[in-house]
């Protein structure tokens, strides 16, 4: 379960890059009925989602061109940033951005892993990361998707000594290999592996981490995107145990997906 008691290894940040931040924040407000809050001009464009006071994710805009296609970034927490860019690089991946300050609330770095995915790291100054996760229209799981499930348990154990686990999937199949921070056990578990050729909605997009946001109803959810631009990638469908799950993209391309998840009594 992801919540915001962040150690070590842990979804503690995610932002959207985007060409409009003034639609793109229209849209996610009809979404998820998040405000949005510039951090001010010494920010660059910065600023927050907010949902009901709390922060749930941020946002900036780039431009066309500049810093990849539009799309969610999730941050794990660091210790060290310097460190954690050097692990990057010794297991294969790539540096982006090189650690930086952000004022005093941390240090972030940008990077891809060994297959492309990209991804960040925010090491807490004043700022710990987000006030709000696995609760309404918030961050609730991230997955990966991956050509080589093996190497990314292996490079992401490397990096934030992630520890993982193999949930057996109903109908025998398979199994769907589960993330969680080191020491922390299953219960702590934020997020999974996928291979990128079982799933045809995320292999035209390549390796990637993909963001699940917590809503009270799918279909809804579902109804507003389509109706502000967006597009729907895989229609709401259930999943046993798990919720009522669509994956959809924004009006600039950027992809996530949405989840009402099934009540505890079915998920256990």
């Amino acid at each position: 379960m992801l919540t915001s008691r962040y150690v070590t290894g842990s979804p503690n940040w995610i932002d959207l890059g985007t060409p409009d931040i003034d639609r793109a924040a229209a849209f996610y407000q009809g979404v998820f009925g998040w405000d949005f809050v510039s951090a001010g001009p010494e920010a660059g464009g910065y600023g927050m989602f907010r949902s009901d006071g709390s922060t749930v994710a941020a946002a900036m805009q780039v431009e066309p061109g500049q810093g990849g296609p539009p799309s969610w970034t999730v941050y794990f927490q660091s210790a060290d940033a310097e460190a954690t860019a050097k692990a990057v690089q010794a297991g294969g991946g790539t540096v982006l951005f090189e650690p930086m300050d952000v004022f005093e609330l941390g240090r972030m770095a940008v990077f891809t892993d060994p297959a492309g995915a990209g991804f960040a790291t925010w090491q807490p100054g004043t700022y710990k990361g987000l006030d709000l996760v696995d609760g309404p229209n918030s961050l609730t799981w991230a997955e990966l998707h991956t050509p080589d499930v093996p190497a990314a348990v292996a490079f992401y154990r490397s990096v934030f000594g992630m520890d993982s686990a193999a949930m057996p999937m109903p109908d025998d199949a398979g199994s769907y290999i589960t993330l969680f921070p080191a020491g922390q056990g299953e219960e702590a578990m934020f997020g999974g592996v996928v291979p990128l050729g079982l799933d045809p909605v995320e292999a035209e997009g390549g390796p990637s981490w993909l963001a699940y946001f917590e809503v009270p109803d799918t279909d809804a959810a579902v109804a507003a995107a389509e109706r502000l631009g967006g597009m729907v990638r895989l229609a709401p469908m259930e999943t046993d145990g798990v919720g009522r799950v669509a994956k959809l993209a924004d009006p600039f391309g950027a992809r996530f997906a949405v989840i009402a998840s099934a009540p505890l009594e079915e998920a256990a």
